[in-house]
């Protein structure tokens, strides 16, 4: 008989009631978070996408872009090719170049570099305020945007213009907003049109981007 109880306390001691209530509840919690990370997921792919024709589209595209990227290279273009059409247009006009000043040209290209990587670094920031405004509607993006890249032309251009000192400066940032006035809306409204998701396909971007650069550097030069 005393074997037997103490057999039987033995069991009772190590026995938890509560160990396979706590393990259930671990499992349906980790269960909850997997539901919740996937109606996450679908919900922002329905808003990412505004049909499954455009979501497969996107999954097909080989050489797609994101927002920064796609801004940060049309920020390379405007600070490289508008510049220097204002510096060609400049020359051609005054007719007075000779070889000793041949300086001319070191300069011209420190400021179209300049331009360039601050188009290029600041597109980023610019990509992202544009994938917010895409968001909106058609009008309030169209009244927007001319301010946004009136204030990134400031920026690039006025950066470019520094190392003219104060004059270059300013007028780097006139010039640089007038560029960017008007070619953020236009590269956006197409952008917008030809993006799938949150992306574009390079093989549309490209032709786009070079496309406005030129026509705004052939204006330039008066072509």
């Amino acid at each position: 008989m005393e074997i037997r109880n103490t057999q039987t306390t033995t069991y009772q001691t190590n026995f938890n009631p509560f160990e396979s209530f706590d393990g259930g509840d671990e499992l349906t919690r980790q269960r909850l978070d997997t539901l919740l990370a996937i109606n996450a997921e679908t919900a922002r792919e329905k808003s990412l996408y505004a049909s499954e024709r455009e979501k497969t589209e996107a999954g097909l595209m080989k050489n797609p872009l994101t927002f920064e990227q796609t801004f940060a290279y049309f920020g390379l273009l405007l600070g490289i090719f508008p510049p220097a059409a204002l510096f060609t247009r400049f020359m051609l006009d005054t007719r007075s170049f000779r070889t000793e000043d041949a300086w001319i040209i070191g300069i011209i290209a420190i400021v179209n570099l300049i331009s360039a990587v601050v188009g290029y670094f600041s597109g980023k920031l610019i990509g992202k305020i544009v994938r917010e405004s895409e968001k909106s509607s058609w009008t309030k993006m169209i009244f927007f945007l001319p301010f946004v890249g009136f204030l990134w032309g400031i920026i690039a251009g006025g950066a470019g213009g520094l190392i003219i000192f104060i004059f270059g400066a300013i007028f780097g940032a006139i010039f640089g907003s007038a560029v960017g006035s008007f070619a953020l809306p236009v590269f956006t409204i197409f952008h917008r049109l030809l993006k799938k998701g949150d992306q574009i396909e390079r093989s549309h971007f490209l032709p786009l981007a070079f496309g406005i650069t030129f026509i705004i550097s052939a204006f330039i030069l008066g072509l």
